[in-house]
């Protein structure tokens, strides 16, 4: 059977485990290490489609829960799918829905079915079931399409994660059952297990033997301290197929996205550099940037003279500083701009590095001038 998605592992780092590699699917490549960035309801907030283009983004995630809710994915299907709705053309991964589910707390319930919960938009009740998610994500036309799982808390007790992880694995083979166009769209499994190594193994096996396209690591960057994050991380790579791409969910901090390259992640996403553009907050090559900061009152150099994103080369902080206090759209787009450019461009340099075998080198010189996180 043809797969929409194929993976080339073009290279490997000779002093780490850093890969270079290069994702066919149906609407373009995608060259990896990659930063996705996150187009929750069919929009990457505060940016047009072409724009997140042009500044080199090749892939963005598309979330299935929020989508079925508003507008539902009936009316994405009869647009022509989601590419076309929003005007991208490049790929799109959608994630199942899962994870937001699960972060319902006491507006959802878990059963072998799937999980019953309540829309944050007017309570409605609702099921989502893996067959659910596959068939929303089907009428989404995603290039990758996500399996069904539940993220444990990182705080469960080992009995409740083997628990959990028995559920996921069931609704994983349901996920592979479903009907899709193989032709048109691949599914990814997950890895879970929490933050027990024997489980993750356990999980990472169950998984290769459905031979799926890919393969993520989910339930890390969920609220557990970053040392527990960096040991997990130090062998859940290398536990998923050596020749398939390795997606690492909802990392986007710098330090989160070298840990993960230096591992042999593939693949990121997160909401966290448009979020914190909302917010007054960049990532620059030399730290953190609080425009709402009075320092910049009268700063009239560009937010990061490194980079060359069109907010560095056409407005100064004073500028950007006035647009956030006086609560300007303007702002918001701005600092989003900038977020991207320089996580997409980071990864693109982590590839050149790794091209050229200097991944560590690049690595050192990243935090030194970017410092603590």
């Amino acid at each position: 059977m043809k797969n929409a998605v194929t993976f080339d592992l073009l290279k490997t780092d000779n002093r780490t485990r850093a890969r270079l590699g290069v994702l066919h699917t149906p609407h373009g490549d995608v060259h990896t290490p990659v930063f996705m960035p996150v187009g929750t309801q069919a929009t990457v907030k505060a940016m047009k489609p072409e724009s997140v283009e042009e500044l080199g983004a090749e892939i963005i995630l598309g979330n299935t829960y929020h989508l079925y809710l508003r507008p539902g994915h009936d009316v994405i299907r009869e647009a022509g799918g989601l590419h076309k709705f929003m005007n991208w053309h490049r790929p799109i991964l959608t994630d199942s829905g899962g994870f937001q589910v699960f972060s319902l707390g006491k507006m959802r319930k878990i059963q072998e079915e799937g999980v019953t919960f309540r829309s944050y938009l007017d309570g409605s009740k609702h099921m989502l079931s893996p067959e659910k998610s596959i068939e929303i994500q089907n009428a989404l036309g995603s290039d990758i399409m996500m399996a069904f799982d539940e993220c444990a808390p990182p705080e469960a007790d080992k009995a409740y994660v083997k628990k959990s992880l028995a559920l996921t694995n069931r609704w994983l083979k349901r996920c592979v059952d479903s009907p899709f166009d193989h032709e048109k769209q691949s599914l990814f499994g997950i890895q879970q297990g929490g933050m027990f190594k024997d489980l993750r193994k356990e999980s990472s096996e169950f998984i290769a033997e459905q031979d799926l396209p890919g393969y993520s690591i989910g339930g890390l960057s969920v609220g557990e301290p970053k040392e527990v994050f960096v040991d997990m991380l130090d062998d859940c790579p290398d536990m998923l197929p050596k020749e398939k791409p390795r997606y690492l969910m909802g990392v986007g901090s710098p330090d989160y996205l070298f840990e993960g390259v230096e591992r042999g992640v593939d693949m990121f996403d997160c909401v966290l550099p448009t979020r914190i553009a909302r917010h007054g907050l960049a990532m620059t090559s030399h730290g953190r940037v609080n425009i709402k900061n009075a320092r910049y009152e009268r700063d009239w150099e560009p937010l990061d003279p490194e980079c060359s994103c069109y907010t560095c080369r056409t407005y100064s902080k004073a500028y950007l500083r006035h647009l956030f206090r006086s609560d300007e759209i303007l702002s918001s787009m701005l600092l989003t701009e900038h977020n991207l450019h320089f996580l997409v461009n980071t990864m693109k340099n982590m590839r050149e590095a790794i091209a050229e075998d200097r991944f560590p080198e690049y690595k050192k010189d990243f935090y030194d001038k970017y410092g603590r996180f």
